[in-house]
């Protein structure tokens, strides 16, 4: 990794940036953008060092110790990064999802594409262990995909443990915190818990939050270290498997109540872009779809090339 790459504070708030507009979006996920923009290992040795940090605060009363051993600069130039993607790019990635869905699901297909080439060029060897990891991963992040939606109570247990899973989530490239969320029925109430707010129901998600980013963190970091190759191609399946979410053609063939009283798609299901048009009656796209795409996969490309450049 180049560390003065990763350290200009500017480069980590753009960072930071793109993780959240990621995250914007179900299916797509910040690691993802993590991984792409080379602060992906830095951000996970981070994470996992808040507990030693805690210990260093408690035992030697030192704040500038702890301060240093959680990188703790870091970690809040790329929360403001994110937080301040959320908050400016939320409403109009959320509209864009409502009135150009298959064109915004072509852009990010193309990003997904492109971080898979750019992470399956830094597996230091490819051989049978690290193709069945790329394999395993596929698959999980596929089936994860295919699931059908439940519908849970949100009791502070439940809270707890969907804090837990959705968070650590994040860390996974690939894997999107929201759609998991959606996959338990709690999207919805997790957000009316923030609208009302629901300050006790948020204590107990936030602390399934901390509790499950910490022991994410330190398990792919520690993953990493010791099987580098295997861990980078499970990874690397993660994206793959998560492009059937991405998938630009699809139809809603389930619907839910949304808090609203309004109908919200439930599933769906990917059609062929000639099929999408028989069945659907709106137009394909086809061209603006591979165009749409193709930006994508080449922001990728310049970031990849621009970080070989040393510039942020």
């Amino acid at each position: 990794m180049n560390r003065t790459h990763t350290q200009s504070a500017p480069g980590i708030v753009v960072r930071g940036c793109l993780m959240g507009a990621a995250d914007i979006v179900p299916g797509v996920s910040g690691g993802t953008m993590a991984l792409i923009t080379g602060i992906y290992q830095r951000l996970l040795a981070a994470l996992g060092n808040i507990p030693a940090a805690a210990l260093t605060l408690v035992r030697d009363r030192s704040l500038v110790r702890a301060w240093q051993t959680m990188d703790a600069n870091f970690l809040l130039l790329l929360l403001g990064g994110i937080l301040f993607s959320v908050v400016t790019l939320a409403h109009g990635i959320g509209t864009l999802l409502d009135e150009h869905p298959m064109l915004v699901r072509a852009f990010f297909s193309g990003l997904i594409i492109g971080a898979v080439l750019h992470v399956g060029r830094q597996i230091p060897h490819w051989s049978l262990t690290a193709g069945m990891g790329l394999g395993l991963g596929t698959l999980v992040a596929w089936g994860i995909a295919q699931l059908t939606p439940a519908t849970l109570a949100l009791t502070p247990l439940i809270a707890f443990g969907a804090g837990f899973v959705a968070i650590s989530a994040m860390v996974l490239p690939g894997i999107s915190g929201s759609f998991i969320l959606l996959l338990l029925g709690l999207y919805e109430p997790i957000l009316d818990a923030i609208r009302e707010p629901a300050l006790a129901t948020l204590a107990v998600f936030a602390g399934g939050c901390a509790l499950g980013l910490v022991a994410m963190a330190r398990l792919v970091a520690a993953t990493l270290a010791r099987f580098p190759a295997v861990t980078l191609a499970v990874l690397t399946g993660f994206m793959v498997g998560s492009l059937t979410n991405l998938w630009p053609w699809k139809r809603a063939v389930a619907w839910r109540t949304g808090s609203g009283g309004e109908a919200e798609p439930l599933l769906y299901e990917n059609l062929a872009p000639w099929r999408y048009t028989e069945l659907t009656g709106a137009a394909s796209q086809t061209w603006t779809v591979l165009v749409l795409a193709c930006l994508g996969l080449g922001l990728i490309l310049l970031v990849e090339w621009l970080g070989r450049c040393g510039k942020s």
